[in-house]
């Protein structure tokens, strides 16, 4: 069987997401640097449906050796693909992407100072608030990739906890935002 035809590897169990998660913010919040839950597990934090893809932290881009130092410190396999805006932190089944650039811009201490902590799998940690999230998944939306199926339940469940106006400013710019937004408001999301 070559490469081409071995099979893709099971997609992660919750459980596992749920581990790497733990044991990556244990970590860096016992060893740094800063940090903050971000992506579909931020937006799970604050009442969203649980992901099943991975999670994502972001560091700011200063401290992206000293994350690598502490997630290697504690038993995390790192692999640096070819993207320049992330690295990958594996622990058995379990995989936690971490971002220093989301969308092209710079993670800055600033960011990650707009944290609130929760208590997200009995571990206080900073976590990015949802209308910044929902800003970051809507900027990415391109011809590629532009799922709203995976989008609606998340912000179904916190729309409250959502500043529209900001959202609607931030994403101005990018059709397929706007689009999901027309959508949203039709559902009577934003309102």
């Amino acid at each position: 069987m070559t490469s081409a035809e071995k099979p893709a590897d099971p997609p992660p169990t919750c459980a596992q997401l749920r581990e790497a998660l733990r044991g990556a913010a244990s970590a860096l919040k016992e060893s740094g640097p800063p940090f903050a839950l971000a992506g579909s597990y931020a937006l799970w934090a604050y009442g969203a449906p649980e992901p099943t893809h991975d999670v994502d932290l972001v560091v700011a881009e200063s401290d992206v050796d000293g994350a690598v130092a502490t997630l290697t410190g504690a038993g995390f396999d790192v692999e640096r693909p070819p993207e320049d805006w992330l690295f990958k932190a594996r622990t058995g089944d379990g995989m936690v992407d971490v971002l220093h650039r989301v969308n092209g811009v710079r993670v800055e201490p600033a960011t990650l100072a707009c944290a609130e902590h929760r208590e997200v799998l009995a571990i206080s940690m900073p976590v990015l608030p949802p209308t910044m999230v929902l800003i970051q998944k809507l900027r990415s939306l391109d011809e590629h990739h532009c799922d709203f199926a995976k989008l609606l339940p998340a912000v179904r469940a916190i729309r409250e906890r959502l500043d529209w106006d900001r959202i609607r400013s931030q994403t101005a710019d990018n059709d397929y935002a706007v689009a999901f937004l027309v959508l949203a408001d039709r559902l009577g999301l934003t309102g």
